[in-house]
């Protein structure tokens, strides 16, 4: 009796310590070094690996099944449809299904491929999760051969060659080219997505990685919106006559960026428009304010975030997904606290005393995640609102009788 015939290994996952985890291979074929996050969103998968703020990274899902409702051309973050996603690659515990979704318009498998993300499955997530929350989030690399023959040494010296996050500027990577308007709205069940007709308010957006969902939350509020790069200045910011501004989410460590943004932001504070920042932008704004910033050991992605909002006394489900934080502690006199975190304490919102300018560390437009913190968009074109003299909407609608 012959033995059983095991076939060969077709893609590694190569931790900076050494640790080899062998797999299957999905999507890409290839190699990518980046650091190694984890995610603990059970659903929305398609719009994590589209979203501009994993640039660098390599995506470990904490859910098992991965890709069992497919892929279409809707769910994408990234605003560029023709730009490939920022994240290095994926790992999951089970083999890819068939989908079972009446939206699905591709396999998952084929959507990685197209977009050009490496993968690799027969992973236990769960052991690898458990190691990222000892140890803190490693550098590694990922790997995808059809024959399970890898270039060990190109692969090795990648994964040298990979500097981590900290220090590095992402959003020029993941910004805008150009200058454009968004005018797209919120998908509508059995509609789809909408166009606002007639805007009531400007928003000046700077992308220094913005998500698609948030400029359709920002739509929503009637502001149609400007997007400039992330290297845009004050000066032409302003030139476009903003009723508010708008400092987007975006992917790298916020010193780095904020050399040449916070100048900018500064500058645009001093003009008295009210200004919201998410994600990478709230950090900037904490930067710009004289606080500091600095490396997480684990870092918040998911969309299952418990969020205390300091300025109504309620909790909030959020999503969350970055790696770097507002130290706390930094905060100088005048900027208020606003949110934190009821995982860690950490910081997760801030607010200048007396002025409308705030930013929340999390993603209220969520695409993934809950809808609780849709508000803060609303809170934020009422400072629109009250500077042109109209009434303030309800940050909290009542519910559908």
């Amino acid at each position: 009796m012959t033995g059983w015939q095991q076939s060969p290994a077709t893609a590694v996952l190569i931790l900076a310590d050494g640790t080899r985890l062998e797999g299957r291979g999905i999507g890409a074929i290839g190699h990518a070094a980046g650091e190694v996050c984890f995610n603990t969103a059970m659903t929305g998968y398609q719009e994590v690996l589209t979203d501009p703020s994993y640039a660098g990274q390599i995506i470990t899902f904490t859910f098992p099944h991965i890709g069992n409702v497919g892929s279409n051309d809707e769910d994408i973050e990234t605003v560029n449809m023709a730009a490939l996603s920022g994240v290095r690659g994926v790992v999951l515990k089970a083999d890819i299904t068939n989908p079972s979704n009446y939206r699905a318009a591709e396999k998952l498998d084929a959507w990685l491929k197209k977009r050009n993300i490496i993968g690799i499955t027969g992973i236990d997530t769960r052991e690898l999760t458990a190691r990222i929350r000892e140890h803190g989030m490693p550098n590694g690399v990922i790997a995808h051969a059809g024959d399970g023959q890898f270039d060990e040494p190109s692969i090795a010296a990648e994964l040298k060659a990979f500097p981590g996050l900290e220090g590095l500027d992402l959003a020029k990577e993941v910004t805008t080219a150009q200058t454009y308007h968004w005018d797209q709205t919120s998908w509508v069940w059995d509609k789809g997505y909408g166009t606002l007709d007639e805007p009531e308010f400007h928003v000046v957006a700077i992308d220094f990685g913005a998500k698609r969902n948030i400029l359709r939350c920002l739509a929503d509020q009637g502001a149609k919106v400007t997007v400039v790069p992330a290297t845009a200045t004050a000066e032409e910011v302003m030139a476009h006559n903003p009723d508010g501004i708008f400092l987007s989410n975006g992917p790298g460590d916020p010193a780095a960026t904020g050399k040449y943004a916070v100048p900018t932001i500064q500058t645009l504070m001093e003009t008295g428009k009210p200004v919201f920042g998410i994600c990478l932008g709230h950090q900037l704004l904490g930067l710009a304010l004289g606080a500091t910033t600095s490396k997480m050991h684990q870092g918040h992605h998911g969309a299952n975030h418990p969020v205390k909002d300091l300025t109504t006394g309620k909790v909030e489900i959020t999503s969350m997904n970055h790696g770097f934080a507002v130290d706390k502690a930094s905060l100088p006199k005048g900027i208020s606290e606003t949110h934190i975190s009821l995982f860690d304490q950490s910081n997760a919102g801030l607010s200048v005393d007396g002025k409308p300018i705030f930013s929340v560390q999390y993603h209220p437009e969520a695409s993934p995640g809950p809808r609780d913190s849709h508000y803060l968009f609303t809170r934020f074109l009422n400072h629109v609102r009250a500077q042109k003299g109209l009434e303030p909407k309800p940050e909290h609608a009542a519910p559908a009788a």
